[in-house]
């Protein structure tokens, strides 16, 4: 009986090394460079489909312009492989080509030179995947408004924007000019989706179909729609266009709520800049799930509450002072949307700065204090299980702590700068720097450095790449304070403020001790303000 145990082990281990080597190929895949992708630049997604909420179904076609980067006759396009591929056509004429789990390999019976530009138009159908807790997983939901009537939305960040149409699912491609979106859908139902509607036509089969367009560059993952019998309000902030599309149960509460839109603008455009996508327009849309950034159609699903449904995600009572889902997700116009991580192990350029922005929003409300409270009530959230930066090319992500850990990570940067109208100026200037633009860790750390005329290379490296925060160990020794960095990363050092009794100072660390010039009499004389730094103090 142990024999066969043991051989059972040894099987399923064989079982479960071919299926990791089989993931391994299906993230590299998705996540990877390889020529394929690399050699075709998209301009442009033209969208055109035909959604059937009692089939749950997906039918139509994507025409994709892009511009020939090197000279290839194979380029890759993904779409999951639940989906069927109907046809894909070039020059009027059908194209050859291989799956290979959600990558689609287009032959081209010639050569496509570099820098020609091309079309092709993929034909596809299928039943998507449903979601079975969007916005956590990717995928479609399927459900019912108060009155009984379909109410659809999509949410695929990290799963992949392939999981419903053909598309080249990477974070390093947006297209250049934007897209289209026509969605037919059964008649007395709205589709709604990125940019301006351009538009609906009856197409008189009991379907009517709703045609948008936005016009900048746009992830992937941000490309969407929802369904639903919705009721339009439109309003103004300064000469943007503000449109909400809610369920028509919702619209009272929905015209005083969304007030909070023009206050936010107020912030966010003082610190970061205006509003990237003025050209698109700025939409809250109701979703049956929480929420996501749709840039210029960003999903609301947070029931009309303060907070996060309710909650305070920092536990000091500022979190209730405003919509969780309103502040976060419509941040990240500015950074995610905006400004893009090439690759998904950066998602901490989305989510960090993202989160930041709601310390900034209850500073902007309630002054300093009150935003430094609320980033360290953050500090409950963070696990410090594993680093913030995810492994490259296998579209994978790092720790969730991209999102706390980020903000408070931001926070300590701005105490590190020590001045606080540099670093207004700073991170404003960060916005309009790379505005709709696709960066990666690296960039942001040359930025930074540059900006503040320090190496701060260490201190990103610390925080984003190694899954514990700095410890500062003190002790007394010959009656004066000692200190020194204890940190994973060995290069780490950052300077810090101290306080001995009435006098404040700011030091310089490194990894080994270094004596103050201030004698003490205990360790409990010493103060180092972890509010403006998140670090641990260790007492030796």
């Amino acid at each position: 009986m142990k024999k066969i145990i043991a051989f059972s082990f040894i099987v399923l281990g064989f079982q479960l090394l071919s299926a990791q080597e089989a993931t391994t190929r299906k993230d590299s895949l998705q996540g990877g460079l390889r020529p394929e992708r690399t050699c075709y630049d998209v301009l442009r997604y033209d969208l055109n489909i035909k959604i059937n909420p009692d089939e749950k179904s997906i039918v139509g076609n994507n025409r994709i312009s892009f511009k020939v980067v090197e000279n290839t006759s194979k380029i890759q396009v993904d779409l999951f492989d639940n989906m069927n591929v109907d046809s894909i056509v070039y020059s009027n004429k059908k194209l050859n080509y291989k799956r290979e789990f959600n990558a689609v390999f287009i032959d081209f019976p010639e050569v496509l030179n570099a820098k020609t530009n091309q079309t092709l138009k993929f034909y596809y159908s299928g039943k998507p995947i449903i979601a079975k807790r969007a916005p956590w997983d990717g995928g479609f939901v399927f459900t019912k408004d108060g009155q009984g009537k379909p109410w659809i939305g999509v949410a695929c960040q990290g799963t992949g924007a392939s999981l419903w149409y053909p598309v080249k699912d990477s974070q390093s491609d947006e297209p250049d000019f934007g897209a289209t979106i026509r969605v037919a859908v059964p008649n007395g139902l709205m589709c709604v989706a990125n940019g301006r509607i351009k538009g609906s036509e009856d197409l008189k089969n009991g379907y009517t179909r709703w045609d948008w367009e936005v016009t900048n560059p746009i992830n992937t993952y941000a490309i969407n729609v929802t369904i639903a019998d919705f009721v339009h309000i439109h309003d103004n902030y300064k000469d943007l266009d503000l449109d909400y599309y809610v369920l028509r149960e919702n619209e009272a509460k929905a015209r005083t709520h969304f007030e909070e839109v023009k206050p936010m603008m107020d912030c966010f455009q003082s610190k970061f800049g205006p509003y990237p996508f003025a050209k698109d327009g700025y939409k809250l849309v109701e979703t049956p799930y929480l929420g996501m950034e749709h840039q210029s159609a960003v999903a609301y699903g947070n029931h009309y509450m303060q907070g996060y449904l309710g909650m305070d995600r920092s536990g000091t009572g500022l979190g209730l002072l405003w919509d969780y889902i309103t502040i976060h997700e419509s941040g990240h116009e500015w950074f995610g949307n905006s400004i893009s991580a090439k690759d998904s192990a950066d998602m901490w350029i989305h989510e960090g700065f993202t989160t930041y922005t709601e310390a900034v929003y209850v500073e902007c409300l309630k002054g300093y204090d009150k935003g430094q409270q609320y980033v360290n009530g953050l500090k409950g959230n963070v696990d410090n299980d594993k680093p913030i930066i995810g492994p490259y090319g296998v579209n994978q992500e790092g720790s969730g702590d991209m999102y706390d850990k980020g903000a408070l990570f931001l926070n300590t940067l701005r105490h590190v700068v020590n001045d606080d109208d540099k670093w207004w100026k700073m991170l404003l200037k960060y916005s309009e720097t790379f505005r709709k633009k696709i960066i990666d860790t690296n960039t942001v750390i040359a930025f930074f450095n540059a900006e503040t005329g320090m190496d701060l290379t260490p201190v990103f490296n610390q925080y984003l790449k190694q899954a514990s925060i700095p410890n500062l160990a003190i002790r007394k020794k010959n009656n004066k304070l000692e200190y020194k960095w204890v940190a994973s990363d060995t290069t780490f050092n950052m300077p810090i403020d101290i306080k001995i009794k009435d006098k404040s100072m700011r030091v310089q660390p490194t990894n080994s001790w270094t004596a103050s010039k201030l004698g003490i009499k205990s360790l409990d004389e010493v103060y180092v303000d972890t509010t403006a730094f998140f670090i641990n103090v260790v007492k030796e």
